[in-house]
């Protein structure tokens, strides 16, 4: 019963702490971890720099990429679809636009892609296909790597709408 008790305070904790402290971290009191040093459970920060994102996405039939790249006064953003040639795969540019940092930093803090680090989603049991991500990104001098095949970390859909509205001239 107090196992019960502890996990429901420390989810009621979790989900308040996305609902009210975006931008804080919340620290699970060392009692309701039996005993060990507290513990971040939420960190979401803004991230205050960046220099390469590449977002990587495969399906059935396509595969996509955006890659958006810091060029010091704007961030560069860019839509390619990787096809089948002779020669092997290739890349071939489809969109490019541009933004300013501060809205790309803005976009990569709300959509929390710094806590993405070590993300890895298993393919869910009994989903017959879908799509699978692969991100690397440096923000805040950090490397950010995550994938996953059809489970996909809090914010993705968001990252990805947000790319797709720079390219076209929403963002």
């Amino acid at each position: 019963m107090k196992e019960a008790f502890l996990t429901y305070a420390v989810l009621c904790i979790i989900i308040y702490a996305d609902m009210e402290y975006a931008d804080k971290t919340i620290t699970v009191p060392a009692a309701a971890r039996g005993g060990k040093e507290g513990h971040a459970v939420f960190a979401k920060k803004k991230p205050t720099s960046f220099g390469t994102l590449t977002l990587s996405i495969s399906g059935m039939r396509a595969s996509v990429e955006y890659e958006m790249i810091n060029k010091g006064s704007e961030a560069e953003v860019s839509y390619y679809i990787r096809y089948l040639a002779e020669e092997g795969t290739e890349r071939r540019l489809e969109k490019r636009a541009y933004c300013s940092v501060e809205a790309a930093l803005e976009l990569l803090g709300d959509c929390g892609v710094p806590s993405w680090n070590g993300f890895h989603g298993k393919h869910p049991r009994g989903v017959l296909d879908g799509e699978m991500f692969r991100l690397e990104a440096v923000i805040d001098g950090e490397r950010v790597c995550a994938d996953g095949s059809q489970n996909f970390p809090k914010g993705f859909r968001e990252l990805r709408e947000g790319l797709y509205g720079i390219l076209n001239g929403e963002g």
